[in-house]
C-alpha cells in the first residue's frame, strides 16, 4: 500500500521536549525569528513553513542531542545557515559536510539541547569537507 493511499499530505506538527518553556520560546521567536503558531487562542509553538514546531514542557520525554526523531530542515544554502546560526550564538553540533548524495548537511542544538539537522543541495562548484 502506497503512502498516498492513506491521504498523507505533509508533516503538520513536530513536538519537541523542552525544560524551560520561556527560554525555548525566546530561542524560537527571537533567535530563529520563527512566526508563532496557535491552536485557537493558545500559542503552541512556531511555524517552520507549514509545519508547527510544538514545544512540550513536563512531557514524557526530555531534550536530547540524539535523533529521536531526527528532524531535518530544508534550507537554501546550508553553509550560510550555519554561519547565520553561529552569528546568533547558536551551537553548531555537526559542522556542514557534503555527502555523496549531493547534499550539504549540518546540525545545531536548540536552547534545550535538542539536535535539529539542516540541509541543502550542493551548489555547482561548491567544495566542502566530506564525512
Amino acid at each position: 500500500m502506497a503512502a498516498a493511499d492513506f491521504g498523507f499530505l505533509r508533516i503538520k506538527v513536530i513536538a519537541l521536549a523542552v525544560v524551560d518553556k520561556h527560554r525555548a520560546h525566546r530561542f524560537y521567536s527571537e533567535t530563529l525569528g520563527l512566526e508563532p503558531a496557535y491552536e485557537g487562542m493558545q500559542k503552541v509553538g512556531y511555524f517552520l513553513g507549514t509545519t508547527i514546531l510544538m514545544l512540550k514542557s513536563g512531557w514524557y520525554g526530555t531534550p536530547t542531542d540524539q535523533p529521536n526523531p531526527r528532524i531535518t530542515i530544508a534550507t537554501k544554502h546550508a553553509p550560510d545557515t550555519a554561519a547565520a546560526l553561529a552569528a546568533r550564538g547558536v551551537r553548531i553540533s555537526d559542522p556542514v559536510q557534503t555527502y555523496d548524495d549531493g547534499f550539504n548537511v549540518g546540525s545545531f542544538l536548540d536552547s534545550e539541547g535538542n539536535k535539529l539537522w539542516f540541509c541543502s543541495p550542493v551548489a555547482t562548484g561548491e567544495q566542502l569537507p566530506s564525512p
